[in-house]
């Protein structure tokens, strides 16, 4: 199935899996965004990466040679602390998270919820007596032990909110596949009876942060990602045009049981300067 007509505005684009691989560039990746920045059409990274600042983000990839800013990256994270900031200014909110983010969540207040002293190993500690108003999940690693989790539980059971980053339930490293944060999230909503809210990808509101920040109307945008579900049909359902990669956390098992088909596929962003080129030339 393929959308054509409508003019191309802007692109948006996924980090993890189809620029790199363990911050790697994919082969051919780099020449094509520099095709893209020198095509002036305007684009965004959208990433649901929460181990990494914007501002990191934007240092690792240009030192591996791809042409981008801070300002052309738009996280979970900072999509979080926005919809915190609006809906629960000064609350105080726990943080289940691997990797350092605190620049991104400016104007976010985060407590420590095991009251301990500080040579006291966090995963030891399971109380739950410091208050907390939100709980927040960012991505998985070593942080999301049992203590942890049980912590957040017993905080969802007393009636706390939970908000989450994303849902992935997993993503590719040079080492294979490894489970995300959505395979956990999963079980404390069944075992707590809440939903959390999702404020990263596969949300509305974020792909509609990332083209409010390009200033284009979905019918002019187009997402490449490699997560079938949270990226491409995702933004399909909000009238973007979608292209899948067959890199990074593809796999044709998901993408068979995938509730929904592609706009586009190719075999790596290596190949969307041609796509791109195409759909041009169909639009005209």
């Amino acid at each position: 199935m393929e959308r054509s007509g409508a003019a191309l505005g802007a692109v948006l684009i996924d980090i993890d899996g189809v620029l790199t691989v363990s911050w790697e560039p994919l082969p051919g990746a780099v020449a094509a965004m520099e095709r893209l920045r020198a095509s002036g059409l305007p684009f965004a990274l959208v990433t649901n990466t929460t181990s990494r600042t914007r501002a990191s983000i934007a240092e690792r990839l240009a030192g591996a040679g791809f042409p981008v800013t801070a300002d052309d990256i738009l996280t979970a994270p900072a999509a979080t602390a926005a919809y915190l900031r609006e809906h629960w200014p000064r609350a105080r909110c726990l943080l289940l998270n691997a990797g350092d983010i605190g620049d991104d969540l400016a104007g976010v207040t985060l407590v420590d919820d095991t009251d301990r002293d500080a040579d006291v190993d966090v995963n030891v500690d399971v109380d739950v007596d410091v208050d907390v108003d939100v709980v927040v999940v960012g991505g998985a690693g070593d942080v999301f032990g049992y203590p942890a989790l049980n912590r957040v539980f017993r905080h969802l059971q007393r009636g706390v909110p939970l908000v989450a980053m994303h849902r992935n339930l997993f993503w590719r490293t040079a080492d294979g596949l490894s489970l995300d944060s959505g395979a956990f999230l999963l079980g404390l909503e069944r075992a707590a009876q809440v939903e959390a809210v999702i404020t990263g990808k596969p949300s509305e509101a974020f792909f509609a942060a990332a083209l409010a920040h390009l200033g284009v109307e979905p019918a002019a945008a187009l997402m490449v990602g490699d997560d079938i579900e949270s990226d491409v049909l995702a933004a399909q359902r909000g009238g973007i045009t979608g292209v899948l990669v067959r890199t990074g956390k593809y796999t044709p098992e998901t993408h068979r049981a995938a509730t929904g088909t592609p706009d586009h596929i190719i075999d790596s962003f290596a190949a969307l300067p041609a796509l791109l080129e195409r759909l041009a030339t169909d639009s005209g």
